[in-house]
């Protein structure tokens, strides 16, 4: 075949292949513009999983009237202009490929007013090709509506997942930022419900509270690190050693306050958890490294997901150290509380006269049955008769077995034989027991997509919970068999 120079709107399809994957991508560019143009209040609207349709909406400096149809030439960039600026990237954006790419697959519209404009501009795109431009009325800021995302590639959009999964991503990524900049005010609404908020007035546990939900950050640590000679900072929260996960969901990591994925950052903080940790299970953590702007190639990704260090072996020891630093000082090892009684005390499950509703409805650990499915065939081995040692800050049961010391979770063996019980009558609708009191339950955005998806599921096992609030709920009732 002969070799030949592809045309236009085909090649924008290829190069927007690279930077657009899905609707989450489209938000991440949009969002990261909005910061780069100053704003301190963003609006992140979806509907249809972002492909019927998204807006993101800013406060930010805006684009004159001159510069808004230059704005989606390929290559067209405020951010970067001289190699120099190119080795040491200060910007969260720098090709000028965003605002292009997402026109190409889509039909975009762009309003925009700058702080010293009397009024507005607004730009119409479909597919790439200008349909509308003029003036328009708008408040200071921008607002690009996005729809129809990937119309004029079916290949692209078939990929996919559900609508609800695209949106668990968008709302992941907002998130992140919103941990990222707790001095912008974050807002994610989702068909007209608002998923996240986050107050924007600068105060970091403010916004673990509105990511997280309340108990998850009550128990965040606060860290904070210094590398002088090589000009690294760590800064951020991590989570208690009582507090973790089943996966690396909840791990979020920021260079210079750019979101990214790194399987180094990742190891060096598991690797700081070394002993503190159950097997398989994984810490919280949101973390941002500043690092000198020549020391990290940002260009290294098609859509800036990873970065690479020129001293990686530093950075991997300055937060390992930071991280371990912030939990010896918080949990310094305790002594061993023997229990009263006789040491022979074997330990079994509760009998069936005691009650399996603490009065504290879901601990930190607990409300992780929000956060995903519990795999319900987990394999179940016959544990040896065990003799109670001690106790370990009221979390650990230190005992003697047969062939050693075993070190025994209390709160996840509390949970696995209620999992149980529920799991041995899974046969249509269970009774239900009404508490005295309703509990109330603090949940984070995420886990009350979980709760709503699964409502049915809870209910027929027994449960009764009804809204109360944003991301409160109340529990009026659990399944009988518990009670």
């Amino acid at each position: 075949m002969p070799i030949k120079v592809l045309p236009p709107d085909l090649a924008n399809k290829i190069a927007a292949g690279e930077v657009i994957e899905r609707p989450a991508s489209v938000v991440k560019e949009l969002v990261e513009n909005s910061l780069d143009a100053g704003a301190t209040r963003i609006v992140v609207e979806v509907a249809g999983g972002g492909t019927e349709k998204l807006r993101v909406t800013d406060d930010g400096e805006g684009i004159t009237p001159a510069e808004l149809e230059i704005a989606f030439a390929r290559q067209a960039t405020s951010k970067l202009q001289t190699q120099e600026q190119l080795d040491a990237i200060a910007t969260l954006g720098f090709r000028g490929e965003a605002l292009p790419s997402i026109a190409a697959v889509s039909r975009l519209t762009m309003t925009t007013r700058p702080h010293e404009a009397d009024a507005g501009q607004r730009i119409a795109i479909d597919w790439g090709n200008v349909s509308a431009d003029g003036p328009q009325g708008c408040p200071v800021g921008t607002s690009v509506e996005v729809a129809d995302l990937f119309g004029n590639m079916p290949a692209r959009r078939k990929f996919l997942k559900s609508n609800s999964t695209e949106t668990g991503r968008v709302q992941e990524l907002v998130a992140r930022y919103a941990l990222a900049y707790p001095s912008v005010a974050f807002q994610m609404v989702n068909e007209g419900r608002r998923l996240l908020t986050s107050s924007g007035n600068g105060q970091p546990r403010e916004t673990l509270l509105a990511v997280y939900g309340a108990e998850a950050a009550e128990d965040m640590l606060e860290i904070h690190g210094e590398d002088p000679e090589n000009g690294y900072d760590v800064d951020g929260f991590i989570s208690a050693p009582n507090l973790h996960r089943s996966n690396r969901t909840y791990m979020a990591f920021f260079v210079n306050r750019r979101w990214i994925q790194s399987r180094m950052l990742s190891f060096a903080l598991e690797e700081a958890y070394h002993g503190l940790l159950p097997e398989r299970r994984f810490p919280m953590a949101a973390i941002n490294l500043t690092v000198p702007y020549g020391e990290v190639d940002v260009n290294s990704h098609p859509a800036k997901r990873e970065v690479r260090f020129h001293q990686e072996g530093k950075v991997f020891s300055a937060l390992q150290r930071t991280v371990r630093a912030a939990l010896i000082s918080d949990s310094p090892v305790p002594p061993l509380q023997s229990p009263s009684g006789p040491s022979t005390r074997m330990i079994y499950p509760p009998s069936g006269n005691q009650s399996y509703f603490p009065k504290t409805v879901f601990s930190g650990q607990q409300q992780e049955a929000f956060s995903g499915p519990v795999d319900a065939a987990a394999p179940v081995s016959a544990a040896p008769p065990l003799k109670v040692v001690g106790q370990v800050k009221l979390t650990y049961i230190v005992a003697e077995g047969p062939d050693g010391m075993f070190l025994v979770d209390q709160h996840a063996a509390h949970e696995r034989i209620l999992f149980d019980r529920i799991q041995a009558t899974d046969a249509g609708e269970q009774p239900a027991e009404s508490l005295l009191e309703p509990a109330m339950v603090d949940l984070s955005p995420a886990q009350v997509e979980v709760l709503q998806k699964n409502s049915e599921t809870l209910t027929r096992y027994g449960y009764r919970i009804e809204s109360f609030g944003a991301n409160a709920y109340l529990v009026r009732a659990v399944p009988s068999i518990l009670s």
